[in-house]
């Protein structure tokens, strides 16, 4: 692409949607003439936000849902003139499955921490409500900004079943991890600001932390799959998409050098690095080392799913899922109905099963016809179905979900703090791993480099 000299030239290193957001905020705020090129060797862009057609209908086979009430996705549709393709759930609620039985989501709960006994009633033994209900006539103590894994602290004051049972079920399904891996801070913020604001004891901050009822959906979705955005950014960012990936990044004579895996050199004045967490180390280990030093402490876990689609009419249960506990006989970690959840569409019937959890090679070792197998057993096993999908899929991904664990705020810092001005990292290993972060980090690694470049253009 031919451009003034006075026109910024910008590489966005990684095509999922954090590097598409950057991208596009890169374009609205240095205009038509800068160069923005987006490297990524994929069949397509996208990342983990995936949408192919199985049984006829488009089905998100990556991320499928994000949480309404956050802004940003709402907003980037509305930008993009897509406010009308986004889709709410149809309000079914979805199943736990526990002590081998299955229970009703609780309700009244931040990430499965209740805000009172009667949350989890018949979800956890008679010890156990009893202990919620007495919570707050025990002794408590927090130092503010303390973040002890969910475990410690939910464990010490309401018992080991709210963990295994409420809280370690939900997430699974958002991390791929567990309530012993992640830190109290990245699961729940809002109930760490009410405990560093003084809250009296365990049951108080989670009420103080409760988000008030919207009445509408909770999460959200793209009617037409992530698809319908993913093509809408890249028509409008306006990116030259090289399709090879990037090996090095080095400081050149006038900005940055990269280095792609066919040898070949690009210039840019600035560049974004919407990679996953372990990739990052080894592209800037030579210009940031403790930025790629604190990225290496980011752990990073794996997950499968096995996507059905069964004829129409398969009597489905009137849930949107269930989510399982550890240890429970069952092979996936959680299933979707996704006829349910989103309201059924065309002339099947959709499930999503997903499996693997921080710590096992389960995605990464079993085979997609033992996948598919569990799936229709684990169906079969808690609702009696067996009948024969019409079309199938398994999606890996791999080294695909960071694990917030206590003090990743931090670490996060330490990452940013290291970067050169005109360096800057997006994606779902920083403020949040669900889409609304990552649109965010994209957005805020944008707004870095258009700064720093006029800063630089000014003092020339």
């Amino acid at each position: 692409m031919s451009v003034p000299s006075s026109a910024p030239s910008y590489c966005v290193v990684g095509g999922g949607i954090s590097g598409l957001t950057a991208a596009y905020r890169l374009r609205l705020a240095a205009g038509p003439g800068a160069a923005i090129t987006l490297f990524d060797p994929a069949d397509r862009l996208g990342g983990v936000l995936r949408t192919e057609r199985i049984g006829g209908q488009a089905v998100d086979v990556g991320a499928e849902a994000f949480v309404a009430r956050r802004p940003e996705v709402p907003a980037l549709l509305a930008e993009l003139g897509l406010s009308n393709r986004q889709i709410g759930t149809t309000g079914v609620r979805p199943l736990i499955l526990a002590g081998g039985r299955l229970h009703a989501m609780p309700q009244g709960t931040l990430g499965g921490i209740p805000a009172e006994a009667s949350s989890v009633q018949g979800l956890v033994d008679g010890v156990t409500f009893a202990r919620i209900a007495a919570e707050q006539s025990r002794p408590f103590s927090w130092r503010p900004g303390a973040d002890p894994t969910v475990a410690e602290l939910v464990g010490d004051r309401f018992g080991e079943q709210v963990v295994t049972r409420s809280v370690d079920p939900l997430l699974a399904g958002v991390y791929a991890g567990s309530a012993s891996t992640i830190g109290l801070r990245s699961a729940a913020p809002t109930l760490a600001t009410a405990l560093d604001g003084g809250a009296p004891s365990l049951t108080d901050a989670v009420r103080a932390a409760l988000p008030p009822p919207t009445g509408g959906s909770v999460f959200g979705a793209v009617d037409g799959g992530y698809a319908v955005l993913l093509e809408a950014l890249v028509r409008e960012a306006r990116i030259d998409w090289a399709r090879v990936a990037v090996q090095s990044v080095a400081r050149g004579p006038d900005g940055w050098s990269l280095t792609d895996d066919e040898g070949r050199r690009w210039h840019a004045d600035a560049v974004v690095l919407a990679v996953p967490a372990p990739r990052l180390p080894a592209l800037i280990e030579g210009v940031a080392p403790r930025s790629a030093a604190a990225a290496r402490r980011i752990e990073v876990a794996s997950a499968a799913l096995a996507i059905l689609a069964l004829p129409g009419g398969t009597p489905l249960p009137e849930n949107s899922g269930v989510l399982a506990a550890a240890g429970e006989r069952l092979h996936a970690k959680a299933m979707t109905f996704t006829s349910r959840k989103w309201g059924r569409r065309g002339n099947v019937e959709l499930v999503r099963l997903s499996f693997g959890r921080f710590g096992d090679g389960l995605a990464r070792n079993v085979g997609d016809e033992d996948l598919l197998a569990w799936a229709a057993a684990d169906l079969a096993a808690l609702f009696g179905i067996g009948t024969e999908p019409v079309d199938c899929r398994v999606q890996r991904w791999i080294d695909a979900m960071p694990q917030y664990g206590p003090g990743h705020a931090g670490l996060v810092a330490e990452i940013r703090a290291g970067l050169p001005p005109t360096l800057a990292v997006a994606g779902g290993y920083l403020d949040g791993i669900g889409v609304p972060a990552c649109v965010a980090s994209g957005g805020r690694a944008a707004a870095a480099l258009a700064a720093a470049t006029v800063a630089r253009q000014t003092s020339r």
